[in-house]
């Protein structure tokens, strides 16, 4: 039997739903915050003369974050998000102590802490099979959306982050974070749920891998999902760098605004997942990488911040949000429970290197030009992408039917 225990075919919850997505969602917001630590400090370090250039040190976490998302979603359906959520928040708390301590203060240690910094991120592919194993079919795609809203945790860092180091210490941030991650591990082993007539997985992690890419629904997924999760999280890692070089913003101003970016992106999360359960999933899509194309092609004319620029950040946001929400409700849709775990680690490895790659790539473009005009450009070409391969994907469904 898989890891992933099929839910009740009624709308009826069983008992335990509600904590279980509460605590999962909590889990997953506290991971986020530790793994976004470092954007928010990016301009910091540069103004430090720590690093010239703060993209690789804000994308290295995200890189890592992404990869063993594989290997942890696989491992999700072995061993249960009971067990894997607590004990990776407590690995965590290792390179964000390194960081707050001892790593922030010169470019080579920023890196190797950002490397495992990056386990914060794998946590998504933990909670994602634990909740849809939960809720029944018709509700995955609200219940989904709202555990993805624990993405606010990057939220949470650009607010706090480079306040705390301003008035209270370098370190602050850090041990703050680690303090609440201990204790939502704790709270995650004494509290956590498991789903009814869970068994956990007998299929060795490569099996299970093997499995999944022989999916064309898992690859459809991917690319759709880099562009969705991977633009959420190239935004909330680079949008100060962006912002301050672009517009001369102060880094406070910067991590301000781009906070602004994540909480609507993490509001139209669940929307995203609940127009996927009335709407379809590929309708949802469609809409929202319609708003992310007209943000970018506006914003490839730097307009300016005040007013049309502040609103093609929004719509983008926004699109990218619903994206987020909608792929997943995809996934719930077209994935046998046995496999969603692995899925996951699939689709949302592919997220956070669509997040990972695009800041260096915009640092260089930048850096070769003086703007980031071509870098939107080619952002607006994916999304064109994006919109075909939703398109095919649609068709698809219907010849099925």
């Amino acid at each position: 039997m898989s890891s992933t225990a099929a839910a009740p075919s009624s709308s009826a919850l069983p008992r335990g739903a509600v904590r279980a997505l509460i605590l999962a969602t909590l889990g997953f917001a506290l991971n986020f915050w530790a793994w976004a630590l470092l954007s928010p400090l990016g301009p910091v370090f540069v103004e430090r003369g720590i690093a010239k250039d703060a993209a690789l040190i804000v994308a290295i976490p995200v890189l890592v974050g992404s990869l063993g998302r594989i290997p942890i979603g696989a491992l999700t359906d072995r061993f249960g998000g009971r067990v894997m959520f607590p004990i990776m928040s407590l690995v965590t708390v290792i390179p964000v102590l390194f960081l707050g301590f001892v790593g922030q203060y010169d470019y080579t240690t920023l890196l190797v802490g950002g490397f495992f910094l990056g386990l914060a991120g794998t946590t998504f592919a933990i909670g994602m099979p634990y909740v849809n194993s939960w809720f029944p079919p018709a509700r995955r795609g609200l219940a989904t959306g709202l555990y993805g809203m624990g993405m606010g945790g990057t939220a949470i860092s650009a607010f706090t982050t480079v306040p705390l180091v301003k008035s209270v210490g370098n370190a602050a941030p850090f041990i703050i974070t680690a303090i609440a991650l201990v204790a939502f591990a704790v709270i995650g082993f004494l509290a956590m749920p498991m789903p009814e007539g869970w068994t956990p997985s007998k299929r060795s992690v490569v099996g299970q891998s093997v499995a999944a890419m022989k999916l064309v629904a898992t690859w459809q997924a991917c690319y759709l999902y880099a562009l969705s999760f991977g633009g959420y999280v190239a935004f909330s890692v680079f949008l100060p760098t962006m912002l301050k070089k672009w517009y001369g913003l102060e880094a406070s101003d910067a991590s301000f605004r781009m906070a602004g970016f994540v909480i609507l992106a993490v509001l139209l999360r669940p929307i995203g997942g609940v127009l996927s359960d009335r709407i379809t999933a590929g309708t949802t899509l469609i809409l929202s990488y319609i708003a992310v194309a007209i943000g970018a092609a506006v914003l490839i004319f730097q307009p300016p911040l005040a007013s049309l620029g502040t609103v093609a950040f929004l719509l983008m946001a926004a699109g990218l949000g619903l994206g987020t929400g909608a792929v997943f409700g995809l996934v719930a849709q077209t994935t046998d429970p046995a496999d969603v775990g692995t899925v996951t680690g699939f689709v949302g490895a592919a997220g956070g290197l669509g997040g990972f790659v695009p800041p260096l790539v915009m640092a260089a473009i930048h850096n070769a030009t003086g703007s980031y005009s071509w870098g939107i450009a080619l952002l607006l070409l994916a999304t064109l992408g994006a919109i075909a391969v939703t398109l095919w994907v649609a068709r698809g469904r219907r010849r099925v039917a």
